[in-house]
């Protein structure tokens, strides 16, 4: 076998990272990437939001266009400096890197994490975990809300952590899938339609929307597939993502939320609280059925066979290509 070409085939790296984030996902005591971004993000918006609305807007897009500036720089410096070591180690250590793109584990662990103390009644320690996923308030959800609230994350972040990062990672290697995660940590942290990051963060959300609008599609289609396999509502899914798609605030998360809803028979969407303020969100899906705990895994599932099936599909279109 020719291991170089084997170490250097896109496949092999798609492979090798999508396994190494399933197998240890993000350990706390590693320096991560996106919390690098995130304090960056934070302490520029410290500095150059004003409350002037013209002006923010275009802080913001200052913000948002130097951090994708040293994201692709830094990213950069790190592969050069990895090519000049050994081809077995520099391999390891560009996978590495290339993990950090993907939030496998971690959204899987996230939902494990809520599940387990609704299961004990603990709807305290339920709402504390659900906030470290979403935007929305949590401090008076209810059990049924906690489950809506939980399945919509997950829908929205198989596509924003597991097949759009696969996605530019097989498109443009480790510094487009970089460039991907500064987008959209920039759009987790002040894309928000609220007073405060109206202006400042539209052109990250902007940005956000144009670099999801693929993948956010191919995620919904390969839930459908995904949904066949695992047995759940496969046609239903399909109507419900054609009918309820456009459902959303977002253009392109009612994709995915929609598939999902469909899969489980469920409604998702509805009035939710941000920064103390109530927005009616639109609603998907049918409520032909009641939410209940055991869904939660059957959505990790679902992510789980819509994560394998979207590798699988761009590392088999990779090894294609010449």
């Amino acid at each position: 076998m020719d291991w170089q070409f084997f170490l250097n085939s896109s496949a092999t790296l798609l492979v090798s990272a999508f396994l190494l984030d399933l197998a240890v996902g993000d350990p706390r005591w590693l320096p991560h990437p996106v919390v690098l971004m995130g304090k960056f993000i934070s302490r520029g918006e410290r500095f150059l939001w004003s409350g002037a609305a013209g002006r923010d807007f275009f802080a913001g897009m200052a913000l948002s266009l130097v951090l994708l500036t040293i994201v692709v720089g830094a990213t950069w410096m790190v592969l050069y400096s990895v090519a000049l070591l050994p081809p077995m180690i520099g391999f390891l250590l560009t996978a590495g890197l290339a993990s950090t793109t993907l939030a496998t584990r971690g959204l899987l662990d996230a939902i494990r994490q809520i599940e387990t103390p609704l299961r004990s009644d603990n709807l305290v320690k339920a709402r504390e975990n659900l906030a470290h996923i979403v935007g929305r308030e949590t401090a008076t959800l209810n059990e049924d809300k906690i489950l809506r609230a939980s399945l919509e994350s997950l829908a929205e972040n198989t596509n924003d952590g597991i097949v759009a990062p696969l996605f530019y990672l097989f498109l443009g290697g480790v510094p487009m899938a970089m460039v991907y995660k500064a987008v959209n940590t920039l759009d987790s942290m002040i894309g928000y339609r609220s007073e405060r990051y109206l202006y400042f963060g539209k052109f990250a959300a902007r940005l956000d929307d144009v670099v999801n609008f693929i993948p956010a599609r191919l995620t919904a289609f390969i839930m459908v597939i995904a949904t066949f396999l695992v047995r759940l509502n496969s046609s239903l899914a399909l109507r419900i993502l054609r009918r309820d798609h456009g459902n959303h605030l977002s253009p392109n998360a009612g994709y995915p939320e929609s598939a999902l809803a469909g899969a489980l028979a469920i409604r998702l969407g509805g009035p939710s609280i941000y920064f103390g303020i109530e927005v009616q969100k639109p609603y998907l899906g049918d409520d032909l059925a009641p939410v209940n705990i055991g869904m939660l895994k059957e959505a990790r599932v679902l992510c789980l066979v819509t994560a394998t099936l979207s590798l699988m599909t761009f590392a088999l279109i990779s090894m294609a290509l010449p």
